[in-house]
């Protein structure tokens, strides 16, 4: 008996297919796929949503002193010449950062395995770097999934069958969070 269903797909394929479906299901909450890879990918979501429950209030707050540029009414550094030259002014500011405990790193770091990185397009703007944001997925796991799912012991996905493919009769189902 296999460990895993191999999806006609050779390994780099995949898991990167995997990886993938983990990651637009984290973002979104839900996929229509399959039902061998919802399954998969369900063997490879459980787990995270597990992890970011158990570690969600693994971490303390620490203030820190961080220097930042001073910026004028425009929004620009201000500079000011010392010994000839153009130096940029800072000042000290006072932040809130929250620090990981060892095991939340290491948390942190398991689910960075898996999930790729998210840059969200606004859907009326031109695609430009400007307008793009990056989203966090692994705070979005530990701030939200962590919390939701932290008095439930497993079971954190859904499998609903809805159809047939038409080209090659594949069920085809809804995998999402609960």
């Amino acid at each position: 008996m296999a460990e895993y269903r191999k999806l006609g797909k050779k390994t780099k394929l995949r898991r990167a297919l995997l990886r993938n479906q983990a990651t637009q299901l984290i973002y979104k909450g839900r996929i229509v796929t399959t039902e061998a890879r919802a399954k998969e990918v369900q063997r490879v979501v459980e787990p995270l949503i597990a992890l970011a429950a158990k570690e969600k209030d693994n971490f303390e707050e620490v203030t820190v002193q961080a220097k930042t540029p001073k910026k004028d009414a425009n929004g620009k550094r201000v500079k000011e010449v010392v010994d000839g030259k153009k130096k940029t002014v800072y000042e000290t500011v006072e932040k809130k950062i929250t620090k990981d405990s060892p095991s939340r790193l290491h948390a942190r770091r398991q689910m960075l395995k898996v999930l790729y990185p998210v840059v969200e397009v606004p859907a009326g703007a031109k695609a430009t770097k400007k307008n793009t944001k990056k989203v966090d997925l692994v705070a979005k796991m530990f701030n939200e999934y962590g919390k939701k799912y932290a008095d439930r012991k497993g079971g954190y996905t859904r499998i609903v069958k809805i159809a047939q493919r038409k080209g090659d009769a594949a069920l085809m189902v809804v995998l999402e969070l609960v």
